[in-house]
């Protein structure tokens, strides 16, 4: 297996900071992502390269291994569980320091995964190991959570065709149980693990399941009462007005709000707060009539 420098791919030094590899890959994917290059196989492959790099480097725990043990850091759960082994019983693996060596790590998997060697040679002993477990971040707009459904994520070179369910909550994780690392001899795949980032650039805030908005409400309209009309996430919302609204003024509309995760037709509610802006730039007749008004009042 070649070895793959996911610091040279993310274009950042082995010091970097995490928000100096998160800045690092945000830049790269939107330059060589798949919308902005169709039928570029070029931009694809590196696409990929460096959502696997991002994979790992932006997982503490992942880099820590993919530092210390290089290409074969996915499987570093199963060598350090063999180095326990093998120090309890005759060191068939360790140096004269008692210590494992960058040299025995080499040795275990090329016996262990092609090679020949002690582990090889006898397989029907070998202990079933689990395999690793990838975490990766997927990055939405409100919007797209709004409504069920699907994406392709591209994992280490593979694409997994995700059913992403209405009402995912920012920084919440989902468990795809065995499309992490393969298994070593005979064990079970990984888990992968997703972690939402929504962005939020709509004019609504969220708070759990409900929505809250700001409506800008003319001065006639807040006096003599009507209807408006603002913009939803599934479509235009007619709102009535009633007579004499007061700047400030929040109104509830059940059941418009954001929809509830995993329970298809329910909602948490909307909450709109009236803004009156008073008139500017008035012509000298809608002067005279508010001062006429002014003397009636």
């Amino acid at each position: 297996m070649r070895f793959i420098d996911y610091y040279k791919i993310l274009g950042v030094d082995k010091n970097a900071s995490e928000s100096d590899i998160k800045k690092a890959y945000r830049k790269l994917a939107r330059k060589y992502h798949p919308d902005l290059n169709p039928n570029d196989k070029e931009a694809e492959k590196k696409f990929k390269e460096i959502n696997e790099a991002n994979e790992v480097l932006s997982h503490p725990e992942n880099r820590k291994k993919y530092d210390k043990y290089g290409k074969d850091w996915q499987h570093s759960e199963a060598f350090e569980e063999a180095q326990r082994q093998q120090q309890s019983q005759r060191g068939h693996y360790q140096s004269s320091s008692g210590r494992f060596t960058e040299e025995d790590f080499s040795d275990f998997f090329s016996s262990m995964f092609g090679g020949g060697g002690g582990f090889r040679g006898q397989s029907h002993g070998q202990p079933k190991f689990r395999g690793q477990d990838y975490n990766a971040e997927l990055q939405l707009d409100l919007e797209d959570v709004y409504k069920t459904h699907k994406r392709t994520l591209t994992i280490n070179g593979k694409n997994i065709r995700l059913t992403i369910p209405a009402g995912v909550r920012n920084g919440q994780i989902i468990r795809i149980k065995g499309y992490g690392g393969e298994g070593i001899n005979g064990g079970p795949n990984g888990d992968l693990h997703i972690k939402f980032s929504i962005n939020n650039q709509s004019k609504f805030k969220r708070d759990h399941n409900n929505l809250y908005t700001d409506v800008d409400l003319d001065l006639y309209t807040a006096i003599l009462g009507g209807e408006i009309v603002i913009n939803a996430f599934d479509g235009k919302l007619k709102l009535k007005v009633k007579p004499e609204t007061q700047n400030g003024t929040k109104v509830k509309l059940k059941g418009k709000g954001f929809p509830v995760y995993k329970k298809y037709g329910e909602f948490g509610d909307l909450y709109v707060t009236f803004h009156v802006k008073t008139p500017t730039h008035l012509t000298d007749k809608e002067k005279a009539l508010f001062e006429e008004l002014a003397k009636l009042r």
